[in-house]
């Protein structure tokens, strides 16, 4: 069974490349005459052309965290594996392709700005100023949690949060030697990856390792916090650019271990994740629309178009990359969506630890196919995604920073946007608030449940204003966007009435999630009213 999801997953992804990539960069014209803004507008700090090997790095770096991992697993466990299979196969190819794509390309189009630029001059200004208070939001959102729940994994091995820690000391060394002293990406890669193999390997053997990086998660969240102030406002090619780039290898080897145990390794198949959930609903759950709600990064997510039209537009060497770099990112997501169900179905269910360590016990259990110790093989998962959740992180506070400054007209300089930005991730993460059993947590996880609801809103938000722009400034049929824009925008309306629903009923009445979901609702529902006038008055 393992190997018919796997083989399945890459003949789809395969042809979907082809065929649809292909019809995509004939509507949009990618043509590598055409200076990117990288060149037009290079500032060494923001904008900086790429090799493309490199910028893939960042991307599928950036765009993947622990959404194509947790959840496809928390979707299987619910309603069986095929349902959240065949979700991440259709979505990753028909809506999360062409959603991260036309993200890439139409920023690319308009100065390497954000899409909040987009809906600017092909919407409006409300449009724009609506877009961007609720991307905002979501991503101040996000800062908190992956703050959080790197400074959890950094606290729980030591030998992870050396090898992070590593990674970007690397990355600064890496991007004087690429970009200041020219050496040949191959050999920086080359050793760099040499260094931090055998840090991994013999990091355990080391007692001031073991010693000096055993440090509790409370004081993670606050180096952290450092770190991506520092993250957002250095030039990209100096840290961001090569950290995401040697950490993608990191991802590589676990999509590398994932894929040999999900052909040859049926043996480890626990029969205890039934491929169908049982029904529509179940637990009171129904399928649609929290399926396609809790399986985001896999199949569409809304921060992957931020990702492409935050940092990534602005360092594309040529237009061509862009089908590489945004199809095809996404669709690497979906094999990792597709592993990821793999895993669960090993370990039989959600392990103590969460899907974080089910993702990681799965692979250490694979990558004993090939005579790696468990052990080791489930360090190296954890140290992934480790990986993509750091990524995620620096990726989304400079992407807050962005939004912020263009909400302002880019009266705001980086350093204050990015002093904002940090600041309300922290508000979240230290103001108290209650969980439905009147139980003190932070407001964070008061309000995570929207996330997902959240989060695709966005990307439905994103496809109808890509398509706004194909249809009036590329003069061509937007039907590939618009068509999956309206199953993600009837998608996340009911979630978020669900979640409204949910959070009122019951003793303690979670108000702030309600409140913000209300609040979310009314915003994207607003900017979706000004787009499609803006199509009826290009059709008049």
């Amino acid at each position: 069974m393992f190997a018919a999801m796997f083989i399945g997953a890459i003949v789809v992804f395969g042809i979907a490349y082809k065929v649809h990539g292909t019809f995509m960069e004939k509507v949009y014209g990618l043509d590598d005459s055409n200076k990117t803004p990288a060149e037009t507008m290079y500032d060494g700090i923001d904008y900086c052309p790429a090799h493309p090997a490199v910028l893939v790095g960042h991307h599928f770096a950036s765009i993947a965290g622990a959404g194509p991992i947790v959840g496809p697993i928390v979707a299987a466990t619910m309603f069986g594996w095929l349902p959240a299979y065949l979700w991440c196969l259709v979505g990753s190819a028909f809506l999360g392709g062409p959603h991260d794509m036309g993200a890439l390309v139409s920023s690319m189009r308009h100065d390497g700005k954000s899409i909040g630029e987009v809906v600017d001059r092909w919407i409006g200004r409300t449009g724009k100023v609506l877009f961007l208070w609720f991307t905002i939001l979501a991503l101040i959102l996000v800062v908190a949690v992956f703050l959080v729940l790197s400074a959890n994994t950094f606290a729980a091995d030591p030998i992870v949060a050396f090898v992070g820690c590593l990674y970007i000391a690397m990355a600064v060394v890496s991007g004087l030697l690429i970009y200041k002293w020219h050496t040949p990406l191959w050999l920086v890669t080359v050793v760099m990856l040499a260094i931090v193999g055998f840090a991994t390997v013999k990091g355990a053997d080391s007692a001031w390792i073991m010693s000096t990086f055993t440090v509790p998660a409370k004081n993670w969240n606050w180096i952290l916090a450092v770190y991506i102030l520092l993250a957002s406002v250095l030039p990209v090619w100096l840290l961001l650019q090569p950290r995401d780039y040697l950490a993608s290898y990191f991802l590589y080897l676990a999509v590398i271990l994932g894929a040999i145990g999900m052909l040859f390794g049926s043996k480890f198949n626990s029969g205890q994740i039934p491929v169908w959930g049982g029904g529509f609903v179940v637990n009171g759950q129904p399928m649609w629309p929290m399926l396609f709600v809790i399986v985001a990064c896999g199949a569409i997510s809304g921060f992957h178009s931020l990702v492409g039209s935050g940092t990534t537009a602005k360092q594309i060497a040529k237009e061509s990359d862009a089908k590489i770099v945004g199809y095809g990112s996404m669709l690497i997501e979906g094999v990792v969506a597709t592993i990821a169900i793999g895993t669960v179905m090993v370990t039989g269910a959600v392990v103590k630890g969460g899907p974080v360590v089910t993702f990681s016990t799965g692979i250490g259990q694979f990558a004993s196919l090939i005579g790696i110790d468990p052990k080791l093989g489930m360090r190296l998962g954890a140290i992934a995604i480790n990986s993509f959740l750091l990524t995620s992180l620096d990726t989304a506070t400079r992407l807050t920073r962005y939004q912020i400054q263009e909400l302002s007209n880019m009266k705001i300089n980086k350093y204050v946007a990015t002093i904002i930005a940090v600041t309300a991730a922290l508000a979240l993460m230290f103001t108290p608030a209650h969980d439905p059993a009147g139980n003190a947590i932070p407001a964070w996880k008061a309000i995570w449940p929207i996330f997902g609801a959240a989060n695709q809103m966005v990307a439905a938000l994103a496809l109808l204003s890509i398509g706004v722009w194909v249809i009036k400034g590329l003069k061509k049929s937007g039907t590939f966007l618009i068509a999956p824009f309206w199953f993600m925008i009837a998608t996340t309306a009911a979630a978020l009435v669900l979640l409204i629903k949910n959070s009122m009923a019951g003793e303690h009445p979670n108000y702030l999630l309600a409140g913000v979901a209300s609040i979310l609702m009314v915003l994207g529902l607003m900017l979706a009213v000004q787009a499609f006038r803006a199509i009826k008055e290009e059709k008049a």
